[in-house]
């Protein structure tokens, strides 16, 4: 019974291809390559009144807009026509935005991006309206708030707690937030939220 243990042994170790480990010469496997390294996105920062912004562009749309300056600076046709309506949303020349935007999230977080710039400037909406749009709940919208990838361009700030202003993570957090929806108009409708606007 051991030898037929050992023939069996013997040529399942057979069926294996050697590899010529000592020689250091290794049989190519196939997809053992890596793949070929994604380009960095274009990046190009502007200095508004909320703060340094850096606008990112891959693939002929934007998909990000962060705080904060990079080094390295590109201005293709597509991130000089953000830069600028940007600083015409700054200077109150517009509330609309007209690029092309490629926001990286679930399902659910587009739809919940979708929403937000459905919210007209000057308006609020509550967590709980957009989640009676999009489906989930006012904290699965919140947590999609958190992420949008591209505020201001998408209205993240247009949205607001049933009691008060909500939260808001970029730039100096709740003054920004205020400065936006106060820069809207929204103030006429809002002026509890807006009270505290000195503090930006």
């Amino acid at each position: 019974m051991q030898e037929t243990r050992s023939a069996r042994a013997d040529e399942a170790t057979a069926r294996v291809p050697a590899l010529d480990i000592a020689a250091g010469r290794v049989p190519s496997l196939p997809h053992s390559q890596p793949p070929e390294p994604r380009p960095l996105p274009h990046q190009l920062s502007l200095h508004p009144p909320v703060g340094d912004l850096t606008i990112s562009e891959d693939g002929g749309t934007i998909v990000a807009i962060d705080w904060g300056w990079v080094a390295q600076q590109a201005e293709t046709t597509l991130m000089v026509e953000a830069r600028r309506q940007l600083h015409d949303y700054f200077d109150g020349k517009r509330h609309h935005f007209d690029l092309a935007l490629a926001p990286s999230g679930t399902t659910y977080q587009c739809r919940v991006w979708q929403a937000l710039c459905d919210i007209p400037p000057g308006s609020t909406r509550t967590y709980a309206d957009i989640a009676r749009t999009v489906g989930g709940s006012p904290r699965s919208v919140g947590g999609a708030n958190g992420r949008n990838p591209i505020p201001i361009v998408i209205p993240c700030h247009r949205v607001v707690a049933t009691g008060g202003i909500g939260g808001y993570s970029g730039g100096d957090g709740l003054p920004t937030k205020r400065f936006l929806l106060a820069l809207e108009g929204a103030g006429t409708a809002d002026t509890d939220l807006l009270a505290p606007l000195g503090a930006v």
